[in-house]
């Protein structure tokens, strides 16, 4: 017997559930869920995926790559030129940790919440 599972939502732990989401948006392009707030907000992908940002009291940042606060989640997306997409996402908040271990395929950066994600060539 088997089960075929649907990935329909991510969600990520943060202090500024709005502030994360805008983060992600303009770094994706996925829209605003119209009911984003304070407490939970929310970006809609065209092929109905969800990516949630929910408000956590006394957030702590993970660190990467010290696991002093473990990452909860990591993220990977496909890019088609790593020197232009590391410059859009640290202009919009992003950060770069020197420790880069996947060499000259993709890069690790850090979202404005503490988040490590990877972006990598298509």
């Amino acid at each position: 017997m088997s089960a075929h599972l649907q990935l329909v939502a991510i969600t990520l732990d943060c202090a500024d559930p709005e502030a994360l989401a805008e983060f992600y948006h303009r770094a994706t392009g996925f829209e605003l869920h119209p009911e984003s707030g304070r407490e939970f907000a929310g970006l809609n992908r065209a092929d109905g995926l969800f990516l949630g940002f929910q408000r956590v009291d006394n957030y702590r940042a993970p660190q990467w790559p010290d696991q002093t606060v473990p990452q909860q989640i990591h993220l990977d997306f496909k890019v088609d030129d790593l020197d232009l997409a590391e410059a859009v996402l640290l202009e919009l908040g992003a950060t770069k940790p020197a420790y880069q271990p996947i060499g000259d395929k993709g890069r690790v950066l850090v979202d404005p919440a503490g988040h490590p994600f990877c972006i990598t060539l298509v």
